[in-house]
């Protein structure tokens, strides 16, 4: 009889995990981490990027590009809160600090024609591609 559940298995190990976490008096699992999630299309003159980045104000974003390499950085600044007296913060899972994304992409970017905007928390990136550099006949002395 060691085998013994204390949970109906109807509810599952989520149900029992999900409880232990409520009932815990360090409920925390650590520092809560912004993530920014970004999706990248490609056509034959440039490449499009989304980026997820809400909460974050758009002077406080900064994109660099190098050759074929592109950075997003952002910083999410902390507020202060007006609590009442005796009043306590039972859980805080916004985020604050900063977060960065460097990627590469397969055509070396033309980095003066680079479009970007920001609205509803999405960054929107335009980065025409770099024309090829012609080739040139070198003369053989």
């Amino acid at each position: 009889m060691s085998n013994i559940r204390l949970l109906d298995p109807v509810f599952g190990d989520n149900f029992d995990a999900a409880l232990r976490r409520f009932f815990s008096p360090a409920a925390f699992e650590g520092e809560p981490q912004m993530k920014m999630r970004i999706d990248v299309t490609e056509n034959d003159k440039a490449y499009s990027v989304k980026a997820d980045i809400p909460g974050v104000k758009k002077e406080d974003i900064n994109v660099r590009i190098d050759g074929n390499v592109v950075q997003i950085d952002a910083t999410t600044r902390s507020e202060k809160e007006t609590r009442g007296d005796g009043d306590k913060v039972l859980r805080s899972e916004r985020y604050y600090g900063s977060i960065s994304r460097t990627f590469s992409v397969a055509q070396d970017i033309d980095d003066g024609k680079v479009q970007a905007k920001y609205a509803d928390g999405v960054l929107s990136l335009e980065l025409p591609k770099k024309a090829p550099a012609d080739a040139r006949r070198i003369a053989i002395q």
